[in-house]
């Protein structure tokens, strides 16, 4: 349950609970998140007894309870949350630069979404539960699948679901944007959706509390899931993790997939320069 991408260095040493006081702040932290995150997917799960026969596969209410409990785990955690631009309505998909696993609670704070990610996340602990009920398009590195994952993202595009892609393929140590792949971006091109959809690109930026290695929040190479949310429960204070919602962008006017991926990547890397220069 490790990130793929290993970076040009060795990623900083992650805190650890040392003492009783660093456990106690882990158990402040972590015992009210676990408490927040489970009474949501009851609620969700609930809820959903009565969406799924009124709405089948749309989903109006049960994303907007995944959007306020995100939100409280981000105030529970001490991640501040800065959000810039406005998140589109239009019919279509958002793509972002991946850092984190926390990415997952902040951009699904900022807006409804429904993840695009791996297929082995639906297996880990936790995570794979709460990606399962969320409604979380899974997908497999196999390319004898691709054709039957194409036509998955075209039901929920013309289902209307906000899909959100990572085109980078894996997170990072967050002091960077890797190249876009264009291979998700093939389905946003069938005659039947191309005319009417948008993607709206998104960049995340983290910034470290004072004093910390400003990769604090990135999480790659061999550091495990489980060691990095210590981390993140242990660390006395948090910074900031701030959302910029770009100008969306109609795929009917673009030539191919790789032009779109082009675009999209050369808009969140240079938002993402231009804001770690600040």
């Amino acid at each position: 349950m490790t990130p793929t991408w290993s970076g040009d260095g060795p990623p900083p040493e992650l805190a650890r609970p040392t003492g009783l006081r660093d456990w106690l702040r882990v158990a402040r932290r972590g015992v009210p998140i676990l408490l927040l995150l489970g009474f949501g997917l009851a609620l969700l799960m609930l809820v959903r007894l009565v969406e799924w026969p009124l709405f089948g596969k749309r989903r109006p209410v049960t994303p907007y309870i995944t959007v306020v409990v995100c939100r409280g785990v981000l105030r529970l955690l001490g991640l501040r949350h800065q959000l810039h631009g406005t998140p589109m309505r239009d019919h279509g998909a958002f793509v972002a630069n991946h850092a984190s696993w926390l990415d997952i609670f902040v951009l699904n704070a900022a807006r409804d979404v429904y993840f695009v990610s791996k297929a082995e996340v639906a297996r880990w602990p936790g995570i794979g539960l709460l990606a399962r009920a969320t409604g979380t398009v899974f997908i497999s590195r196999d390319r004898r699948e691709a054709r039957a994952q194409t036509e998955l993202f075209r039901s929920r595009l013309r289902g209307r679901h906000h899909l959100l892609f990572f085109p980078e393929g894996t997170s990072t140590d967050g002091r960077r944007v890797l190249a876009f792949k264009p291979t998700l971006f093939a389905a946003c091109f069938d005659p039947a959706l191309r005319e009417a959809l948008f993607i709206q690109p998104v960049t995340v930026i983290y910034r470290a509390p004072e004093g910390a290695d400003p990769r604090f929040y990135g999480w790659w190479g061999e550091m495990s899931f489980g060691e990095h949310m210590l981390a993140m429960l242990v660390a006395r204070r948090h910074g900031a993790a701030e959302v910029i919602f770009h100008p969306a962008l109609k795929v009917a006017d673009f030539e191919d997939r790789k032009t779109l991926a082009r675009r999209l990547e050369e808009t969140v890397r240079g938002a993402h320069a231009a804001g770690l220069a600040r």
